[in-house]
């Protein structure tokens, strides 16, 4: 059972979500103020977080960098802002989703559902395919075949043999960030700030690490199918 922290000040949606949540097999806590969701998210350890912007005490994108110090718990924003510097705000971040008010309740459950399969307890931790490798998130190893006409030259490889590729920390954290969203956009700063902390280092640590990540697992580094860079914005993970 999935457990669900919901932060809102309005009795009334909080109400409704707690039911049609509990009606569909989730476990839900709530909270009503940005300190005692920053001490449930703690406490409780949800699997998923739903969070307004507009809370009493602490605005909710404070909420999202407290709980990124420490937590890639799923964040879904539930917000009745609907400007764009609003939405990129939370989702720099690192919120995972930004859903408007008023919002139709099948589809918040479908992006529940979504967002929980990018996550180690979600639905479809599956091994994940780029060009000849295959990383396993949950065992933290990539493997890759090797290329027939690289096992041509070799002496006794066969074509297809697996060989374990090592990953430094770094590039880890990075790779893990991009495949947990997979097609999204993952902004510059939520980059830097996730895998290097709150002392964002310069960009070209972002352009060296996916460097050497697409040398590591691309088939043509120069030509990157999967691990994409767009300039000035961000990177994106392309199944």
């Amino acid at each position: 059972m999935s457990r669900v922290l919901v932060v809102d000040d309005e009795p009334q949606l909080v109400r409704a979500l707690r039911i049609n949540l509990h009606a569909r097999g989730y476990e839900v806590q709530t909270a009503e103020d940005g300190r005692q969701a920053l001490r449930r998210a703690g406490s409780y350890q949800p699997d998923i977080i739903l969070l307004d912007l507009g809370l009493p005490d602490l605005d909710g994108v404070e909420i999202i960098r407290g709980v990124r110090g420490w937590s890639t718990v799923p964040i879904i924003v539930l917000s009745g802002r609907v400007g764009s510097s609003d939405k990129v705000a939370a989702l720099d971040a690192g919120a995972d989703d930004y859903v408007t008010k008023p919002f139709d309740i099948d589809e918040l459950l479908a992006r529940l559902r979504a967002v929980s399969r990018r996550t180690p307890g979600g639905e479809d931790l599956e091994p994940i395919i780029i060009g000849n490798c295959q990383i396993d998130l949950a065992a933290h190893t990539v493997t890759c075949a090797v290329p027939a006409a690289r096992a041509a030259r070799g002496p006794a490889v066969p074509a297809g043999a697996g060989r374990d590729v090592r990953l430094t920390p770094t590039e880890w954290a990075l790779l893990e960030v991009l495949l947990r969203h997979p097609g999204k956009l993952v902004s510059q700063r939520q980059l830097l700030t996730t895998v290097w902390g709150p002392s964002t280092p310069d960009s070209h640590y972002l352009r060296e690490y996916m460097a050497r990540l697409r040398r590591k697992l691309e088939p043509d580094p120069s030509r990157p199918r999967h691990l994409l860079t767009e300039p000035g914005m961000g990177c994106r993970f392309r199944p």
